[in-house]
């Protein structure tokens, strides 16, 4: 049996703590310098740049190669890319659109969008299981589902005498077409869009 698997030498486990120090200590600082932003799920990009810094910080804390300082440059390069396509993204409705997914309504009021169910690659018990995660007692309840364009769902729901829906809140939501003549929401002011 080969135990090198399961235990190391006293030396490999000072260079993982000396590494994760340093990895720990850049984080911080890039952290500090690159803004609020840095680990937020704001858009579909900020998640694929969170999982791109968790994945270069678990292979320079548990391997020597690539060694630290290699591993603090990539990093680096993460955030760096990070902060240029947020600030892209605030200048240019072009540069969202191309990084950016579209949200997609799945229900308007209590009728599933079966159509949007495909796209999304979710199944009706998905759904139910984020109405249930949302605390949706009666399907009456719900005024618009929502995939956020990070994967998440939005449950917008009140009671079925509670204010209507407010078509503000769902501008630029693939779908929304489907809730302007439905009971309990309110229309956009005229002059602006949907």
């Amino acid at each position: 049996m080969d135990w090198t698997w399961i235990t190391t030498t006293g030396s490999a486990a000072l260079m993982v703590v000396l590494t994760t120090v340093g990895v720990y200590v850049s984080l911080l600082l890039f952290t500090r310098a690159a803004g609020l932003r840095s680990f937020s799920k704001l858009s579909s990009f900020d998640f694929a740049i969170t999982v791109a810094i968790g994945s270069v910080v678990a292979t320079v804390i548990l391997s020597e190669d690539p060694p630290l300082v290699q591993g603090i440059v990539a990093l680096a390069s993460l955030f760096a890319i990070q902060y240029t396509v947020s600030t892209l993204r605030n200048r240019s409705g072009r540069v969202q659109q191309a990084v950016d997914n579209t949200p997609l309504l799945l229900m308007a009021g209590d009728e599933v969008i079966p159509e949007h169910l495909r796209e999304a690659q979710m199944t009706r018990d998905d759904l139910r299981a984020k109405l249930r995660e949302a605390n949706v007692i009666r399907r009456e309840q719900i005024r618009a589902v929502v995939m956020e364009s990070t994967g998440d769902v939005s449950v917008l729901h009140a009671p079925p005498d509670g204010p209507a829906l407010d078509l503000d809140v769902l501008r630029n939501v693939k779908g929304t077409e489907r809730l302007h003549d439905r009971e309990h929401v309110d229309g956009v002011e005229e002059g602006e869009e949907a």
